[in-house]
């Protein structure tokens, strides 16, 4: 008589379902991640903070876009948004341009990269 399909596992089958060795655990002994390696983008955090940040802001996320220069040691982006939602990005005397500019400039230093953020009125 044959086992019953889950009931027993297949002596064969190195892998079941909900062994641990399945699943990635991340950075960690024996998983180190080299930061220098693979494709990454010069500022990619700096980028990754600035699109969240002016996304959640703006009233039409969709109509925000994001220039990036890249020129040496300097990251410079252009956040370009709908007419309606420059004002929010701004704030009064200029308060959130300035938070969002910090916030930029900590996340670029994370990875090396000086950060400059403009924003473009159409």
């Amino acid at each position: 008589m044959s086992p019953e399909p889950g009931n027993q596992a297949d002596p064969g089958n190195e892998a079941e379902v909900g062994n641990e060795a399945d699943y990635d655990e991340g950075p960690g002994p024996g998983n180190e991640v080299e930061d220098n390696v693979g494709n990454r983008v010069e500022g990619g955090r700096a980028l990754g903070v600035l699109g969240y940040l002016a996304r959640s802001l703006a009233n039409e996320p969709d109509a925000v876009v994001i220039e990036t220069d890249d020129s040496g040691r300097t990251t410079r982006f252009r956040i370009h948004v709908a007419p309606d939602d420059m004002g929010r990005m701004i704030g009064r005397r200029g308060r959130v341009a300035q938070a969002i500019r910090t916030l930029v400039r900590v996340a670029g230093s994370r990875d090396g990269v000086d950060t400059n953020v403009d924003f473009v009125d159409d």
